[in-house]
């Protein structure tokens, strides 16, 4: 069984959740384990002449766990013939073979691949009409019942814990049927649809009750942006707020989560409230910040009491008293506040985060799409050239799918209008507008877009990278459009990482030789591109790590719009004041097709200028809290050893 390995692997025997929960190093080594005790079930019924009936879940959590089965198949024999599925939702009303379609997701990373029968795989019917829902879902629940019932369900989780499409507010005894999708469920998925207002309001979904009467039930969370939910549907009460919770009364239920998505578990987060634990520098440092931020206490007002009342006797025994803790603690914070970014020449720099030498640093920014490098260290990035720094951003990606249709229309007109004005003749830039715009007139919701259009929309985020560079400072020959292969499908969803990417990334670092390296390391990116983008960095310094100016490379990581590093793990903090942040403001307006109501706004309905402002704001203040210095806000980053 899952669980017994993980107990035995972590020594965790004490625990708040209310279920079973596996905690695997990555997404990877997750999937291979549930994919084995797949592939061991299918094999025992197999044995016994009997069918396997899984029930089977679509989105980005499952998709490794297919490769893997898909593997197994091509590779160990792994038949599928005796395998009955069932998929969970289809979208409503949905064609199956959009490209949206859960039919054709499944064809596409499982059924098209292994040799399971046309007639054994089911998927909600998204093609009925309203009148034929309640009959067709009631079929749907008896072709299970009569084959004895789920063996095993895949499940997903939502960001409001829904399973299925059985969204906050659904019943434990629902059924089968056909169900309005909560508006934080449309906003995830408004990506694959480009735009909210092409998301589907509606969707078919197997009920909770089914789920709760499969035989096994194992769901599968990747990723930091899942923890807050994760902790919520294990260790608070069961409710029907949050559905996923109810799998707590299961007797036969497993969470699997990689380590992103467990750190929020009060097990992982705090051990110390869990077991006696051995106080690692990391550890008290994460306990005493948590304690004081709890408490809302200054670092240098916590006392005795407070660390014996709040389960840390053990560390004041240790290292006590409080008062020495804390002091050690506090100048730890306080040393990761700079002004000096790049380090500050001919200073001691013993208790800084960077070094003063050299005085003036070659610096790569790696920016995945076109606006990360401002939105996410703006303030840093003009503070590095101001100080004299020779400052070079790499665009890793184009960005292209982020802009909107109208604006490449807008572009591809102005291009027109420009040659009439001038009496320039171009007939050809006139025929690219004319199939751009009878493209984009008769465009199906999340069909791909021409070359034509996908290179509009890529000049047009180039031309605002550049004007955020001039903003700054930056010469072109400073600026480098990486535009690494792996992004170019013209879809949210992407090419595995190639060694094309890699080369272009190693070529890039090997040119400039830098002393710093600020990489993007926002791995809660909605869409995955930070996350493609950061290992493309980390692969070319491993390749690269045997050269000579790689001894005096640093690595620093930054996060974007979406989140925020925990105030336990910054290692250097960049304080801007008031008129900086006006200034990295106007450098983020620099990009006009991301503002009013962008493409991939995620679950945040504020403008990406207004998310960083707050995030920066918000870790100003927590500095400010813990009795450090008041500043109007503060760009965090940890550093990457390599």
């Amino acid at each position: 069984m899952l669980k017994s390995s993980i107990d035995k692997a972590t020594g965790f025997e004490k625990r708040f959740e209310n279920i079973g929960t596996v905690v695997y190093e990555n997404s990877t080594t997750a999937s291979k384990a549930v994919a084995q005790e797949i592939a061991d079930l299918i094999r025992v019924k197999q044995a016994q002449k009997q069918p396997c009936i899984l029930g089977l879940a679509t989105g980005s959590s499952p998709k490794s766990l297919y490769a893997e089965l898909v593997r197994l198949h091509k590779e160990e024999g792994l038949s599928f013939k005796n395998v009955v599925s069932f998929n969970l939702d289809e979208y409503y009303p949905m064609e199956p073979d959009s490209v949206n379609s859960y039919v054709r997701f499944m064809k596409e990373h499982l059924f098209n691949h292994v040799d399971i029968l046309p007639e054994n795989h089911h998927v909600p019917d998204g093609t009925l009409s309203k009148a034929e829902i309640a009959n067709y879902c009631d079929q749907y629940e008896n072709k299970i019942e009569a084959l004895g019932g789920l063996d095993l369900q895949i499940l997903g989780i939502g960001g409001n814990g829904h399973i299925g499409f059985n969204e906050s507010g659904s019943l434990q005894n629902s059924k089968t049927r056909l169900v309005a999708l909560d508006h934080i469920t449309r906003v995830a998925a408004s990506g694959d649809f480009s735009g909210l207002e092409n998301t589907p309001r509606t969707a078919i979904t197997l009920g909770v009750k089914k789920i709760m009467e499969a035989k096994r039930v194992i769901l599968l969370a990747w990723g930091e942006r899942k923890s807050n939910i994760i902790k919520a549907s294990t260790e608070s009460e069961v409710t029907s707020s949050v559905p996923a919770s109810f799998l707590q009364e299961h007797d036969n239920a497993t969470f699997v989560l990689d380590k992103e998505a467990a750190s929020k578990l009060t097990r992982i987060n705090t051990p110390w409230l869990v077991e006696k634990i051995v106080w690692t520098d990391r550890l008290i440092r994460k306990a005493v910040l948590s304690l004081a931020l709890y408490l809302k206490k200054p670092i240098l007002m916590l006392t005795d009491a407070d660390y014996i009342e709040n389960g840390m006797s053990d560390l004041l025994a240790d290292s006590g008293p409080a008062y020495d803790i804390n002091i050690k603690i506090f100048n730890k914070l306080q040393n990761t506040i700079t002004g000096w970014p790049g380090g500050k020449p001919n200073a001691d720099d013993s208790k800084r985060p960077e070094r003063a030498e050299p005085a003036k640093k070659r610096v790569l920014i790696f920016s995945p799409h076109p606006d990360d490098d401002i939105i996410s260290m703006g303030g840093t990035f003009k503070r590095l050239h101001e100080q004299g720094h020779e400052v070079h951003v790499g665009y890793q990606t184009s960005g292209n799918i982020a802009v909107a249709d109208d604006e490449a229309l807008r572009f591809a007109r102005f291009v027109c209008d420009y040659n009439d004005t001038f009496n320039i003749e171009n007939k050809e830039a006139e025929n690219i507008y004319k199939k751009a715009a009878e493209f984009l007139k008769n465009k199906k919701s999340s069909e791909i877009d021409t070359p034509e259009v996908r290179y509009i929309k890529g000049i047009i985020r180039k031309g605002e990278a550049r004007a955020t560079c001039h903003f700054i400072g930056i010469p072109d020959e400073q600026i480098h459009f990486m535009e690494l292969p792996f992004y170019e499908t013209g879809t949210v969803e992407k090419n595995p990482l190639g060694k094309a990417d890699i080369k272009i990334t190693s070529d890039l670092i090997e040119k400039i030789k830098p002393h710093q390296i600020y990489a993007a390391g926002d791995l809660a990116d909605p869409h995955g591109t930070h996350k493609v983008c950061l290992d493309s960095v980390f692969a070319a310094l491993k390749e690269l790590k045997p050269k000579k100016f790689m001894e005096d490379c640093w690595v620093w990581l930054y996060r974007g719009a979406w989140q925020e590093w925990g105030i336990d793990e910054i290692e250097m903090a960049v304080p801007m004041g008031p008129d900086q942040v006006l200034e990295k403001r106007k450098g983020i307006f620099k990009h006009q097709s991301q503002k009013d109501g962008v493409v991939f706004q995620g679950a945040d309905s504020r403008e990406f200028w207004q998310r960083a402002e707050d995030r920066n704001k918000e870790t100003a203040s927590l500095y400010d809290v813990l009795g450090l210095s008041h500043y109007a806000a503060m760009e965090a980053f940890v550093r990457y050893h390599f």
